[in-house]
């Protein structure tokens, strides 16, 4: 089984912006999400992703399959800063979504481990308290990443309510 996990392109915008609209059907079972007016969910900050730096995109395939799509950032969920000036900030996992068909194959797992070794430095990955099922499995994913080395708090602030993993990502070996 081949997995990718390539930048998505302005040609994958509209893909991406599909994929998107499935992932938020399925985390409305957790946050309570309406689709708008017009039947959709709308996620506001997709356009971002090729807009701003420290904002990443990125398509997964699974043996040339479209599976998914990853979104990362910078943001502190312990001072609620986003992307520092000063390049402090950690990486986050802004959105991560495997397709249905795709899930419970270890595929997950390697799209996660894939992201963290392209951007060495200090992690954070949060989920919401009601996703205990995210929980669980970013959880492994991060035991396993760092061999037990992180460190996990529950945050109850106004912008966050749910555990946050923080631990680094080596740098590249060249």
């Amino acid at each position: 089984m081949a997995i990718e996990v390539t930048p998505a392109t302005t040609f994958d915008r509209p893909i991406l912006r599909n994929l998107m609209e499935l992932y938020l059907y399925d985390f409305s079972e957790f946050d309570g999400a309406e689709v708008g007016p017009f039947g959709l969910y709308e996620y506001p900050y997709l356009d971002h992703y090729w807009t701003e730096p420290n904002r990443f995109p990125f398509m997964i395939r699974v043996d040339g399959r479209l599976a998914g799509f990853v979104l990362v950032t910078r943001y502190n969920y312990f001072t609620e800063e986003y992307n520092a000036p000063d390049g402090s900030s950690p990486w986050v996992i802004a959105e991560f979504f495997i397709m249905r068909n795709f899930r419970r194959q270890g595929i997950g797992e390697a799209v996660a481990r894939l992201t963290f070794d392209r951007f060495a430095g200090d992690w954070q990955v949060g989920q919401i308290a009601s996703n205990p099922n995210a929980t669980a499995f970013w959880r492994k994913v991060i035991d396993r990443y760092t061999s037990g080395q992180y460190q996990e708090i529950f945050l109850d602030t106004e912008n966050w309510h749910g555990p946050v993993q923080s631990f680094s990502s080596p740098p590249k070996s060249e």
